[in-house]
């Protein structure tokens, strides 16, 4: 009984030290002793070479020892802050190349040596107290996607710190009168195609905008990782110093933070920027990817490889990689990059222990993969599998192609006079849920939030492009109708809504569908267009009518399916989309919106009633709305929506 005992006790302490033992902890510093543990299951050595600064050739050398959990660990004692480190793994006889490691949290310029750091200074002033916007339901939420260079590099910007964290900093206010909740970030972890050094001079240049000058400031999106846990040094004010970067991260997030808007971070888990020259390839060889039978590294992110997040470490990094960024960091949500190359569990484990943190940080992805993944494709966090991944949502590109047309082809979309695309407007209307036994198609989505609405994001064309290139021959004034109409039917629809920055100020990339490496010509957001178009204002009204009104926003598909009815018409270019019986949910008995996806005007039958108009040919106000009315007939403009509150 006594050995029995024995074992149980050992088992118990072995499984709370594996708790204990997290990929995070790779570099613990305190002023008395700073602690090393880096996993490999396949490395017969490793060791940390320790650096005074982040060019010296000179190192001292730490030899690690292997633990039970394949953890090689160390401890360098006395006060190693503001040095450096690498670590090597040896395996099949060679010692690999030097890394930062897979979970370095501070780095030299470039990323190339991680540094020792203590993190608590660089929080800036009342990080203490910084906490995230109130939130009740994730259906209120209204996403606003940016690039840090894009939203700060025009001359019109009114922005000092262009190209910077600190210039992202100087335009909350503008993003807070809009009234989006959340700030979605094009990926701000350090990357792999932008030389930091090339980042240190002044951005208020205008030699990459368009003079007719070259530039040596290389322009990328991001989505090639390097270091994931570490902000993007190209974004600092100093990328030579590793604590500037992360101060400077963390007061932009406080300041969005202090003027109600949450920041949703871009992660790209799916790849990396180079398979064996990174950290998770070189640490540990092969394990943290996909392969082919051949031994070939697979290929669903079309970029050269796939993770494997179904292999129990890089799983846990995932997990710890996001926990790390929403509690040092107070990040509010995570937009997961081509996230049907994750498995589900993941997917599930990851939301599961963000709620140990706060349930409404928020987690949704791209529900598709660039090529077929290596993994069978059940098991795979597709859109059509999102039901299966509870709080977990999928971009929409039901309702995106319904509406402007599909990125693959140059046809029109509902908003632009395609009649055959009504249904599945419709149907992204819903929220995507199982609605009315499937009159629209069978739902993947388990709940509206699940499902997010949009018509454009930075992949593909943006709005004013799509329209150009699939009705081209229209008015500049009708093309602009046909942006109101399609941004409003996202922004009514039971899921949740979202923007990609720069639309509201009629931007256009010149005809360029992926301009993920174009220059500041073509990717910066247009600030002169403010006051020379009216879409800004529109935006905001319809913004503050969905957060005004419930009935847009009824959070469950049982609601939805108690609530929303699509009434009749015979007009094939005709939306009628009522939410009724809302007494106790809404200020408003019911809403109902009128989509016209076409040149001439529309009459229409509603239930008759005295009505609030909210929205009317390319109008709108919340409050006091646009006048009153009394009459079960509405005359609906060409290519507009029109709302009425009752």
């Amino acid at each position: 009984m006594r050995n029995i005992f024995i074992s149980m006790l050992s088992l118990l302490l072995l499984s709370c030290t594996a708790k204990q033992t997290r990929l995070e902890d790779e570099c613990l510093y305190a002023p008395s002793q700073t602690q090393f543990a880096f996993w490999s299951n396949s490395a017969d050595q490793m060791e940390v070479r320790l650096y005074d600064d982040p060019q010296t050739a000179d190192f001292q050398t730490i030899a690690l020892t292997r633990d039970k959990q394949d953890f090689y660990r160390a401890t360098v004692k006395g006060d190693q802050a503001g040095k450096y480190y690498t670590v090597r793994s040896y395996q099949n006889g060679e010692w690999a190349a030097e890394s930062p490691g897979i979970f370095a949290k501070a780095v030299s310029v470039n990323g190339a040596r991680a540094a020792i750091i203590d993190m608590r200074k660089t929080d800036p002033q009342g990080w203490e107290n910084d906490i995230r916007p109130a939130m009740t339901d994730p259906t209120d939420i209204v996403v606003y996607e940016t690039h840090i260079r894009d939203f700060t590099m025009s001359p019109f910007s009114g922005v000092t710190h262009k190209g910077k964290f600190a210039g992202m900093a100087e335009r909350v206010d503008y993003l807070a009168e809009l009234g989006i909740t959340h700030l979605q970030i094009l990926p701000m972890f350090d990357y792999g195609s932008i030389d930091e050094t090339q980042t240190v001079k002044n951005e208020n240049s205008t030699d990459s905008i368009g003079n007719g000058k070259s530039s040596n400031r290389k322009y990328n999106w991001g989505y090639d990782p390097v270091n994931y846990n570490v902000p993007e040094g190209g974004y600092s004010s100093d990328p030579y110093d590793p604590a500037v970067r992360i101060r400077e991260a963390k007061l932009m997030i406080q300041r969005l933070h202090a003027a109600g808007i949450r920041v949703v971070m871009d992660v790209v888990y799916n790849h990396t920027y180079d398979a064996e020259g990174c950290a998770l390839g070189r640490v540990v060889p092969y394990y943290f990817y996909r392969l082919n039978e051949d031994g070939s590294y697979a290929n669903g992110s079309g970029c050269g490889n796939e993770t494997a997040s179904d292999h129990e470490m890089m799983r846990r990094f995932m997990v710890e990689s996001v926990c790390y960024w929403a509690r040092e960091y107070h990040i509010d949500g995570f937009r997961f990059d081509l996230m049907g190359i994750h498995d589900q569990e993941t997917m599930r484990q990851i939301r599961a222990a963000l709620d140990e943190i706060d349930p409404t940080i928020l987690t949704y992805g791209e529900g598709w993969a660039a090529m077929a993944p290596a993994y069978p494709y059940e098991q795979l966090a597709m859109k059509q599998y999102t039901y299966q991944m509870p709080r977990v949502g999928a971009f929409s590109d039901d309702i995106r192609n319904a509406l402007i047309g599909s990125p693959f082809d140059h046809e029109r979309g509902f908003a632009s006079g395609k009649a055959e695309n009504k249904e599945a407007v419709c149907f992204g209307l819903t929220g995507a849920v199982n609605y009315q036994n499937n009159r629209f198609g069978e739902g993947w989505s388990g709940e509206p939030m699940q499902h997010v609405s949009y018509i454009t994001c930075h992949d593909n064309y943006c709005l004013r492009d799509r329209i150009d290139v699939s009705a081209g021959e229209e008015t500049e004034a009708t093309k602009i109708r046909m942006n109101k109409l399609a941004q409003t039917a996202v922004l009514v629809s039971q899921g949740m809504s979202f923007i990609y920055g720069g639309e509201e100020l009629y931007r256009t990339k010149k005809g360029i569908d992926n301009s993920y490496q174009s220059p500041d010509s073509i990717n910066i957001i247009p600030w002169e267009n403010r006051d020379k178009y009216d879409l800004a204002d529109y935006y905001r009204q319809i913004i503050a009518i969905r957060r005004a009104h419930k009935g847009f926003r009824l959070g469950s598909a049982e609601l939805v399916n108690r609530h929303v009815e699509f009434l009749p018409t015979e007009n094939d270019h005709l939306i009628i989309y009522r939410i009724k019986g809302l007494e106790g949910i809404d200020t408003a008995k019911s809403l109902i919106v009128l989509l016209n996806g076409s040149g001439a005007s529309v009459s229409a039958e509603v239930p008759e009633a005295e009505y609030t108009v909210l929205v009317h040919d390319g109008q709108a106000s919340c409050s006091p709305g646009l006048g009153k009315i009394q009459t079960g007939h509405i005359v609906v403009e060409p290519y507009s929506a029109t709302i009425l509150a009752e």
